[in-house]
């Protein structure tokens, strides 16, 4: 019989796994990568469903996902670069170009992170944003959880509004960074945190 005994120990081992997940989790990087070996669409599937259960503020759901594969990686990349080589100027970086060139196609799959902003209700655009973070928190946990490798970068093309239209966002949307998913070749090393009294106050009386 299931009682309220053995639920009470599956909750407990379930919560030890999410701790575990969650202290485990590292970004891994498209360096250490196998090179554009496939993910299945079925579990990134799965995956993007699990970003959907995010918190979210007035059940907005403002995140908006462009995801790229395939030929779609080499398309991703030519945009990027060549829009960084027409618009940095003289901060151009022939090093940068190339690794926007090459860096998607180590990955199995990208995810463009949009946020589309809510302007049927009044949501402040902090909390739109905070949805979608919470969103690509819940990609990290469950790209880890598949055991595969996966990074947040918000770097390259994320600011520019020129890059907007491309991925489907208006002027008042904004893209928030691309998540790289891919099979591990090469694991990241074990992390630390801080003592939890140095950032924990407690409040009790």
């Amino acid at each position: 019989m299931y009682d309220a005994i053995t639920f009470a120990k599956n909750k407990a081992m379930e919560a030890a796994a999410l701790n575990e997940l969650i202290r485990t989790r590292r970004s891994v990087f498209p360096s250490q990568f196998v090179p554009g070996k496939p993910v299945s669409r079925d579990i990134m599937e799965q995956i993007l469903i699990n970003a959907t259960w995010a918190p979210n503020h007035g059940q907005a759901e403002p995140w908006q996902f462009t995801v790229f594969s395939g030929v779609g990686l080499k398309k991703l990349a030519g945009f990027q670069s060549e829009l960084y080589k027409t618009t940095s100027g003289e901060n151009f970086k022939q090093a940068t170009y190339e690794k926007l060139r090459s860096n998607p196609l180590l990955a199995s799959h990208i995810i463009a992170l949009g946020m589309k902003r809510t302007t049927t209700k009044r949501i402040p655009e902090i909390e739109d944003i905070e949805a979608v973070a919470c969103a690509v928190q819940n990609i990290y946990l469950s790209v880890s959880a598949y055991g595969l490798g996966g990074y947040w970068t918000t770097g390259g093309v994320t600011y520019l509004e020129e890059a907007k239209s491309f991925f489907g966002l208006k002027e008042e949307d904004k893209l928030l960074g691309f998540f790289y998913i891919g099979h591990v070749a090469i694991p990241s090393p074990p992390a630390k945190r801080s003592a939890l009294e140095e950032k924990i106050t407690w409040v009790e009386t």
